[in-house]
Parts: C-alpha cells; structure tokens; sequence
C-alpha cells in the first residue's frame, strides 16, 4: 500500500508540468483527451479529470497535491541556481522530464544538460513515469559520461516532479555528493532544460520517426550525439556543446583558427572563474 501511494505521489507530481506542458500545445485539449494522452497508471480517466479541473492545469497548483509525510520520504529542494554563476562544467546540471508522442501511445523522455556547455551528460526513454525509468537511468548515464569523482558538490536542478526528490533518486544524489536543487513555481526557473526539450523532439525526434520504444530509445541516442558534436550555438561562441568544452579545457589551443566571437566568449568564462567560484560540498 505504501510503495503504491508512493508512485501514486511520483506520477502526480510529473504530470502537473506535462499537462501544463500539453496546454500549451493544445490549448483547448480536454481532460478526456488529456488522460488518453497520458495513460497514467495510478489514476483511472474520472480521476484524473477531477485531478486536472482541481489544479487548473497550472504548475502553481503542484503544492495542492504534494504529500510531506515522512514516511513517504517527500522532500522540497530550494532553488540554489537563482543567483548563482557557472563559471566551467560539472557545476550545475538542469533536468526535466517530457512526453514524446509515437501514433496513439505517449512514451517519456528524461534529460540532463550541464548548464555550462549546453551538453546533454544524462538521458533516458520510458513508457511510464517511475522513478526507476525516468530520473534513475538518466543519473546513471550522466555519472558514466562525467564519472563520480566529478559530480561532487555539482548541483542537480530540476523542476518538483516526485521523481526527483523520491527516496532513490536522493540516495543517489547523497551518496554522490550531489546538492538537490527545484523550482519555486516559477517556469523560466528551469528554462534552460525545457528548451532542451523542444529541441530534441521537434528538429530530432519527430523527423527521425520513430516507430516504437526500441527504436525511439536507438534514435534518442543519435539525437543526443548530434545535439551534442553538430549544432553550434550562439551563447558558446557558435562551437557544439562538445566542441566548447573541449576548448575550455585545452588552455595550449590556439586561438588563431577560433572566430573572434568564440574567443572572446571563452576569455569572459576564465576572467568569470577566476573571480568567482561555485560552492562546493
């Protein structure tokens, strides 16, 4: 009953911003609609349409539906990412979880970004809304790209889906030395990973088609490479995430082959690190 209340809570907390989410694609969308859409698995469709209707389909409303007993293990983070500066990688990473649709069946895609250098580190697909396959698998891959001895003291964003502050994922966190960090109900508090996710579903994803989840799953890899090595950006001096990163570490690249725009860019970064640092653990 407690492991059953506990996903009830998880799947609750997600689907507030994925039916927000929803909104603002389909704006007139019903609740009906809604719960074919998202097939949760804790809640029949006359719930979930008074779950929808109650919560106005607003984000603000999540606290209405968050349970803090204990005996859930049902934490709040505070925002620690509101004034700070990320000054290189491995310092703060953003995360969101999003709906991608294949056909009639909806299917959940999992990201970490590192905020420095844009770079996806972190990432998963799922058909359910689990810890275990959503947050969970998306932390394992961040700490084989980045490897443990990095993460410590690295802060871990997200927006207050139950995936994040469930009794796994923090142990995890714990025993990385990770710092939990949330949203405080505002949307551009965690814009930086929702951008992320119109990027990878609409110029990858959805051209690439996929047709189910072993195909989604191979394709979601390639879209992560290609976001990764292929589209410059302009905030990283018009280098990929990959690329940038690389040349941050590199202090004997010359910067004779680098447009002016790119060097000028990795100079404000070192004059920024060298004059404030992120706290650690």
């Amino acid at each position: 009953m407690l492991k059953r209340r506990k996903y009830k809570n998880e799947e609750q907390q997600q689907l507030i911003p994925l039916i927000d989410e929803i909104r603002i694609d389909h704006p007139r969308m019903s609740a009906k609609d809604m719960y074919i859409k998202l097939q949760p698995c804790t809640m029949g469709r006359d719930q979930f349409e008074h779950f929808c209707l109650d919560s106005g389909y607003r984000v603000k409303k999540v606290k209405n539906y968050r349970v803090t007993t204990n005996s859930l293990g049902v934490t709040r983070f505070p925002n620690m990412i509101k004034d700070i500066e990320v000054t290189g990688v491995n310092q703060v990473f953003v995360s969101d979880i999003t709906y991608f649709d294949i056909g009639a069946k909806v299917f959940y895609l999992t990201f970490i970004m590192d905020l420095f250098n844009r770079e996806i580190v972190g990432w998963s697909a799922s058909d359910n809304l689990r810890t275990e396959s959503t947050t969970l698998p998306a932390l394992h891959r961040l700490i084989k790209e980045r490897g443990k001895v990095n993460l410590r003291g690295a802060i871990i964003h997200s927006d207050g889906g139950g995936q994040y502050y469930c009794t796994e994922f923090k142990k995890l966190t714990h025993d990385l030395g990770m710092i939990n960090s949330m949203t405080e109900e505002k949307v551009y508090e965690n814009s930086h990973a929702e951008r992320l996710n119109g990027i990878i579903k609409n110029n990858y994803l959805y051209p690439y088609g996929p047709t189910n989840m072993t195909s989604l799953k191979k394709l979601l890899d390639k879209a992560v490479l290609m976001y990764n090595t292929g589209k410059p950006h302009k905030a990283l001096g018009k280098l990929t995430p990959s690329k940038f990163r690389d040349t941050i570490d590199n202090e004997n690249n010359s910067s004779s082959y680098l447009p002016l725009s790119t060097v000028n860019h990795i100079n404000n970064k070192r004059v920024k690190s060298s004059n404030k640092k992120v706290n650690v653990i």
